[in-house]
C-alpha cells in the first residue's frame, strides 16, 4: 500500500473521528513511564508490589490481531512495553471501533494492571484506551528502518523515531557538554553570554552572514566567533570566562563543516598558550575516562590513545617529518613541492604561508592520535601574541584528533599598536576582496588600550568533538537539524 492510500484512509478515519466529537485530547495523565515500568516491576518477586492500575502513554509501534486478542507495543522515551487488549475485558464496542481501528504511530493513553505472559513478558492488561494523538502516515519499515540519509536528515524525527539508538547519541552529545561546563567551572571559569549579532564580524578569520536590524536600520553580522567580547571581558575583571556558543560561517559544507555550528570558547588570564595546552589535555583525558572507562578511543577502526601529556611539534616540525628531503627554509623549494601536490598558490605566498598550505594539505590528516601543532606564524593568526624567540612566528596552537583540527588556540595579543598594525592588514586583503579577512574593530582596540593582562584563549570544536566520541564519520550525523539544500520543486 502507497504511502498516499494510507494517508488517505488516515484522513478519513480522523474525519469520522472528528464526527464522533474527538478532537485531540489533552487530559490523560501517566502515572509512570514504560522504562520506569521495566525497572521496578520487571520480575515476578517485584510485580507483586506493583500498583493495581497503572496509566502509560507512547506511541503505538506494532500490532498483532488474534481475533478477540490483540497484542501490540507501546513506546516512549525510555523504553518498550507489550500491550495486551482482550474483547470481554476492554469490551466489544471499544474492542471492534477503537483497538481494531487503531494505527501503527498513533498516540495513545493507556490504563490497566501488569502480567506476564505465558511466555514470560511483562505485559500490561488494557482495561481503558484513549487516542491522543492521530498520526497521519506510516511510520518507516520496521525492519528496514530508515536508511536513507538525504531522508534522515530532512526528516530527523523520522529518523529518531525508526532508529531509536540515535537517541543515545544526542544525549551523549548531552553528555559530553555538561562535562565540558562542570570541568571549566570547576576550574573557576564563569559561564557567560556575549552577543550574536554584532555590528563587526571578528575574532575569526571568516566569512559572515549578514542581516538587517529594521527598527535601527542597521546591517549586523552573524558572528563567527565571540572572541573579541570574551576578551573585552577579561578587560573588564573577569579572569575565567567561557561560552558554550553557536557560530555562524557564511562558507563551505562539507562533512566536516556546517556553517552554524557548536564552539566552546575560554579566556584565562595570566596564563600562556602552554598552559592552556595542559588544561584542554588534562580535560580531554578525563573526558574519555568518563566515556569510555580507559585512555583510549576507537575512531573509525583506529585506536586513539587519551593518555597525558599529548604530542606536541611545531608546524614547520610537523612539515618536515613529513617531507624529509625538503629544505622547508626554501620559498622556492615549498612553492615546487606545493605545485606537484597540486595545492592552490599565490604569488604573493611568504615561506610561512607555503609551509601552512604544505601543512594542511599533506600533514593534517595523518594526525590521528592527539596532537599539538604548534608556532604558527603571525600572517594567519592576527589575534595572537608573537613568539619571543621569532616575531614571525605566534604562539600558537591547534589540536589535531583523528585527522581534524579539535581546538585553536594562542597567548592573546594585548599590544594595542600591533593590534592596530595586523587589523590595519587585515583590512587592506578585505579591500582586496579577500571575504574572510577581518575589519578593523576600533571599539576592540580602544579596550585593548585599557589593558588586557597576558591571557591564553582557545576554541574547542563541540560538533567535532562529539564526532569523535560518538564515531561518527559526518558532521550531519551529530546535529539534529544540519543544514541543506532545499528540494527541487515536484515536476
Amino acid at each position: 500500500m502507497s504511502d498516499i492510500s494510507e494517508h488517505a484512509q488516515r484522513l478519513a478515519k480522523l474525519k469520522q473521528l472528528r464526527e464522533q466529537g474527538w478532537d485531540y485530547p489533552n487530559d490523560f495523565r501517566r502515572t509512570i513511564t514504560l522504562g520506569e515500568v521495566r525497572r521496578d516491576y520487571g520480575d515476578e518477586a517485584a510485580l507483586k508490589n506493583a500498583p493495581e492500575t497503572l496509566a502509560l502513554c507512547g506511541r503505538l509501534v506494532s500490532k498483532r490481531g488474534m481475533g478477540t486478542l490483540t497484542f501490540a507495543d507501546l513506546t516512549d522515551e525510555s523504553g518498550k512495553l507489550q500491550l495486551c487488549f482482550q474483547r470481554d475485558e476492554i469490551g466489544r464496542d471499544i474492542y471492534k471501533e477503537q483497538v481494531k481501528a487503531l494505527d501503527l504511530g498513533d498516540l495513545i493513553g493507556v490504563s490497566g494492571e501488569l502480567f506476564f505472559t505465558k511466555t514470560g513478558e511483562l505485559s500490561l492488561r488494557v482495561r481503558e484506551l484513549h487516542l491522543l494523538c492521530k498520526a497521519l502516515h506510516p511510520l518507516p519499515d520496521k525492519y528496514h528502518g530508515l536508511n536513507d540519509p538525504e531522508t534522515r536528515y530532512r526528516q530527523r524525527y523520522l529518523d529518531l523515531l525508526a532508529n531509536p539508538s540515535l537517541r543515545d547519541l544526542f544525549r551523549r552529545r548531552a553528555q559530553i557538554n555538561h562535562y565540558l561546563r562542570e570541568s571549566f567551572r570547576e576550574q573557576g571559569f564563569l559561564e557567560v553570554e556575549t552577543p550574536m549579532m554584532q555590528p563587526m564580524a571578528g575574532g575569526a578569520v571568516a566569512r559572515p552572514f549578514i542581516t538587517h536590524h529594521n527598527a535601527l536600520d542597521l546591517d549586523l553580522f552573524l558572528r563567527v566567533a565571540p572572541e573579541l567580547y570574551l576578551k573585552r571581558l577579561v578587560v573588564g575583571g573577569f579572569e575565567r570566562v567561557f561560552e558554550l556558543n553557536r557560530n555562524f560561517r557564511n562558507e563551505g559544507v562539507s562533512a566536516r563543516h556546517n556553517p552554524e555550528f557548536s564552539m566552546l570558547e575560554c579566556y584565562w588570564a595570566y596564563a600562556d598558550y602552554r598552559d592552556m595546552m595542559g588544561l584542554i589535555e588534562t580535560m580531554l583525558a578525563g573526558l574519555c575516562r568518563t566515556l569510555t572507562g580507559g585512555e583510549t578511543l576507537e575512531y573509525q577502526g583506529d585506536a586513539l590513545p587519551f593518555t597525558t601529556p599529548f604530542a606536541r611539534m611545531s608546524l614547520a616540525e610537523s612539515v618536515q617529518r613529513a617531507h624529509p628531503d625538503l629544505d622547508i627554509g626554501a620559498t622556492d623549494a615549498l612553492r615546487t613541492r606545493c605545485k606537484e601536490k597540486k595545492i592552490p598558490l599565490t604569488d604573493s605566498m611568504s615561506l610561512e604561508a607555503l609551509q601552512v598550505a604544505l601543512f594542511e594539505h599533506t600533514v593534517e590528516d595523518t594526525l590521528l592520535a592527539p596532537t599539538f601543532i604548534t608556532d604558527y606564524p603571525v600572517e594567519v593568526s592576527p589575534l595572537a601574541r608573537r613568539h619571543p624567540d621569532n616575531p614571525q612566528l605566534s604562539e600558537r596552537f591547534e589540536l589535531f584528533i583523528g585527522g581534524r583540527e579539535l581546538a585553536n588556540g594562542f597567548s592573546e595579543l594585548n599590544d594595542p599598536e600591533d593590534q592596530a598594525a595586523r587589523f590595519t592588514a587585515q583590512a587592506e586583503q578585505q579591500q582586496r576582496g579577500d571575504m574572510e579577512a577581518m575589519p578593523f574593530d576600533q571599539d576592540y582596540l580602544q579596550a585593548l588600550e585599557y589593558g588586557l593582562p597576558p591571557t591564553a584563549g582557545a576554541g574547542i570544536g563541540i560538533d567535532r568533538l562529539v564526532m569523535l566520541f560518538t564515531d561518527s564519520a559526518s558532521i550531519r550525523d551529530v546535529l539534529l537539524f544540519p543544514l541543506l539544500r532545499p528540494r527541487p520543486p515536484e515536476s
